[in-house]
């Protein structure tokens, strides 16, 4: 009499899970709302035909359920991939199941990360202020890193949409964020021969400071009004002053004549000056820092 083979014994089987397109505040990852998630796994061992479950949950209400299909992915491994994007701002946890079955032992694994509330003006602070910031410098709008929304913070988003076209704005909106986090923007280096130099870009109203073809720091400017403009070609910085000259100059880089690159109260969103490059006053110095005696200027519309 022969005897009934023993079945196999279920395999123990784990799963990890990582995430893409999510970005990093005190080391913590994080995103906003309704913006796409990549939620990728690996199950060891592989084997053929089983299925998985995605649970996503908000802050404990679930709002995503899916099954994942494994895919082969070379050795004992299996992979599987998702894309979720969170309704809302909270905790997003993802939980993967397996189900047991004969030929598999049930198993969970689970991640998450923090969907950042978009909602921020003057005086806010926290992780998103920090993202927006973190953004702002990633595109070499000039913003200390304080997780503050302040005058500075202001001052770089108003740049910002001045680099994108869309004016002059010192606010964030759901827009805003998604070309932040996209990384658009760019501020066209038009002279990267010069070495560390300054370019006023005109048209849009911005000064940039730029070691070669790199742009270190852009910052919003006030250039000549219509009746006084701002003298256009490529010049050297021949006078440095610090701190406050008699008419209000405040750390001012001379190029040519009495034409400066310096600080002022007020540097409006338009042309205002009697021909110089105006600065916020809280901008100056950190400008100022920057340029050496010596240094190109160059002035131009695009």
């Amino acid at each position: 009499m022969h005897k009934r083979p023993k079945p196999k014994p279920a395999v123990h089987a784990t799963a990890s899970i990582s995430f893409g397109g999510l970005f990093r505040v005190d080391h913590a990852p994080v995103t906003v709302p309704d913006r796409r998630v990549v939620v990728n796994g690996t199950e060891r061992p592989y084997l053929r035909g089983q299925r998985l479950t995605l649970k996503a949950f908000l802050d404990g209400r679930r709002f995503e359920m899916t099954t994942l299909q494994l895919r082969y992915a070379g050795g004992h491994a299996g992979k599987f991939a998702a894309i979720l994007r969170p309704p809302g701002s909270g905790y997003v946890s993802v939980v993967v199941t397996h189900t047991a079955n004969r030929e598999m032992r049930g198993f969970r694994t689970s991640r998450g990360f923090r969907s950042l509330d978009e909602k921020v003006g003057p005086g806010s602070r926290g992780p998103f202020v920090k993202l927006v910031q973190q953004r702002l410098a990633a595109l070499h709008l000039y913003t200390p890193q304080t997780g503050v929304f302040d005058s500075r913070t202001a001052l770089a988003l108003d740049a910002y949409h001045r680099m994108l076209g869309w004016g002059h704005a010192p606010t964030v909106d759901p827009a805003t964020t998604r070309q932040l986090l996209n990384g658009a923007g760019t501020f066209r280096v038009r002279y990267p021969g010069q070495g560390r130099h300054a370019e006023g870009d005109l048209s849009d109203q911005l000064v940039a400071l730029i070691d070669g073809s790199q742009v270190q720091m852009i910052f919003p400017i006030s250039s000549g009004k219509p009746s006084t403009p701002t003298i256009l070609g490529s010049y050297r910085v021949y006078l440095r002053t610090p701190g406050y000259l008699p008419d209000g100059m405040y750390y001012s880089d001379f190029f040519i004549r009495g034409y400066a690159l310096h600080g002022y109260d007020p540097a409006p969103d338009y042309p205002a000056s009697h021909g110089c490059m105006r600065l916020p006053i809280p901008d100056a110095i950190t400008a100022f820092d920057w340029l050496k005696l010596g240094d190109w200027v160059d002035t131009y519309y695009t």
